[in-house]
């Protein structure tokens, strides 16, 4: 079973930019999307970004103009570039794999933690 691991995160004042790493156990190009989602306290879990296979990406409305995402197959991983970062980005950030770039698929990482400070 693929296991996937998130790294980069932290904490970071408001304006600040973090980057985010998901490095899976196989190879991405086994996936047809790879997305990131957050999940704050008392919150549902929801989607931040995504990327397919052919580099099709998709965006929360929130994020977009902020965040982007990005694959190198060859390293088998997937990031997180977040920029101008805002305390309501606060949440742990989950790394996904599925088949959709619009809805989740069964494979998690661990997550990490990511808090902004205002």
């Amino acid at each position: 079973q693929v296991q996937l691991v998130e790294s980069g995160g932290g904490l970071v004042q408001a304006g600040g930019s973090l980057r985010l790493s998901c490095s899976a156990s196989r190879s991405t190009l086994r996936f047809d999307a790879i997305g990131w989602y957050r999940q704050a306290p008392g919150q549902q879990r929801v989607l931040v970004a995504a990327i397919s296979s052919g580099g099709i990406t998709n965006y929360a409305d929130s994020v977009k103009g902020r965040f982007a995402i990005s694959r190198d197959n060859a390293k088998n991983t997937v990031n997180l570039q977040m920029n101008n970062l805002k305390p309501e980005d606060t949440a742990v950030y989950y790394c996904n794999a599925g088949v959709s770039i619009f809805i989740p698929g069964g494979t998690w990482g661990q997550g990490t933690q990511v808090t902004v400070s205002s």
